[in-house]
C-alpha cells in the first residue's frame, strides 16, 4: 500500500512542470499542500504576533498547556499557513497538544535574517502568554527545521531556556550544497535539486553572509545544549546527507537525537498523510516522542 501511494504523491508533484516566478511557485505550494483540507473537528483560530500572522490548531482532547510551535518549509521563499495546515494540525493531534504555526516573512522581499527574527517573536509570544519553555516542542521542515535549530541556538546563545525538544522533517541544514546526496539521489527525488536550492540560497542571503554561517547552516553549528531532537527523512530525497551529517554532529555534540530514514519516502513526506499510511506513521511517531518529552516538569 505504501508504495502505490508513495507512487501517486510523486505523480501529484511532477504533475506540473516548476512555476517560474516567486507569486507563482508561493501559489503552487499552496495546490499541493492544500489538496487534502484540515479534519473537521480540527478548531482554528488565527492570531497576530506584533503583525505576523499566526493560526493556533487545537485538535479533541489536546492540552492547551503544552505547544507545538511549527515552521513550514519552502526554501525561506514559499510555503504558508495553508500549504502546511493538514501537516501541523495531523501533528497536533498525535501529540495531543495545541499548535501554533506562523507566516514568517519570505525572501527575496525579506531576506535573512527577517524569517529567523520572525521565528524569535513567535517564541517569545508563547513566553509572553505563559507557556513554559520546557512545554513547547519546536519543529520544522526543510528550511523550517533548519529555522527551528537556528532558533534554538539563538536562545541557548542568549541565556534563556530552550523548547523541550525539537522535530525535524527533511531538514535543510547545509545552506553550502555540499552533501553528497544532492548528486546521488537528484534522478530519485521529485521536488529538491540542487539547482534550485541554490536559488533559493541566493534569494535569501544578503551576500555579506557567508554560507557556514551557523545561523543559515545549523550543521556547521555549535550544537550542543540542542535539546531531544527527532529528524524523520526520506531515503529517496536530495537533502537526505543534510539530515545524516546533521544527527552525527548533533550526536558528538551529546545530543539525545533519533533520527529516522523512511524507506522509498520523498521530501517532507508527512505532508501527504491524508492518502500516505508512512506519512501518517511517521506523525504518531513525532507526536510519541513530543508526547514523551513534554510530560516533563517544565521547571
Amino acid at each position: 500500500m505504501g508504495q502505490s501511494e508513495i507512487d501517486a504523491i510523486r505523480a501529484l508533484l511532477s504533475s506540473k512542470p516548476r512555476p517560474v516566478g516567486w507569486q507563482q511557485r508561493r501559489q503552487r505550494i499552496e495546490e499541493v499542500g492544500s489538496v487534502w483540507p484540515v479534519a473537521g473537528d480540527i478548531a482554528l483560530e488565527g492570531v497576530d504576533i506584533d503583525g505576523m500572522p499566526g493560526e493556533w490548531s487545537t485538535a479533541p482532547g489536546s492540552d492547551a498547556s503544552r505547544v507545538l510551535l511549527y515552521f513550514h518549509g519552502g526554501g525561506y521563499c514559499s510555503g504558508s499557513i495553508l500549504s502546511h495546515r493538514r501537516l501541523v494540525t495531523e501533528a497536533g493531534r498525535a501529540a495531543k497538544i495545541r499548535t501554533l504555526a506562523i507566516a514568517y516573512r519570505l525572501a527575496p522581499e525579506h531576506p535573512f535574517p527577517a524569517a529567523l527574527d520572525d521565528a524569535f517573536s513567535a517564541w517569545r509570544f508563547l513566553r509572553s502568554n505563559g507557556i513554559a519553555a520546557g512545554h513547547i516542542a519546536v519543529g520544522g521542515d526543510s528550511a523550517g527545521g533548519g529555522l527551528t535549530v537556528a532558533l534554538i541556538n539563538r536562545l541557548r546563545d542568549a541565556g534563556e531556556q530552550v523548547p523541550g525538544c525539537a522535530w525535524l522533517i527533511s531538514p535543510w541544514t547545509d545552506l553550502t550544497l555540499s552533501g553528497a546526496t544532492l548528486a546521488t539521489r537528484d534522478t530519485i527525488d521529485p521536488i529538491i535539486h540542487k539547482s534550485y536550492l541554490a536559488e533559493l540560497a541566493d534569494a535569501y542571503l544578503p551576500a555579506a553572509v557567508d554560507r557556514r554561517d551557523p545561523r543559515v547552516s545549523p550543521l556547521f553549528a555549535d550544537l550542543s545544549g540542542l535539546p531531544p531532537t527527532l529528524i524523520q527523512v526520506g531515503a529517496c530525497e536530495t537533502l537526505l546527507e543534510d539530515s545524516t551529517r546533521f544527527a552525527a554532529a548533533a550526536g558528538a555534540a551529546n545530543v539525545a537525537l533519533t533520527l529516522q530514514v523512511w524507506p522509498d519516502m520523498i521530501h517532507a513526506f508527512p505532508m501527504w498523510n491524508a492518502h500516505l499510511e508512512p506519512g501518517r506513521r511517521a506523525l504518531a511517531e513525532a507526536g510519541q516522542f513530543i508526547r514523551g518529552q513534554l510530560s516533563r516538569d517544565a521547571g
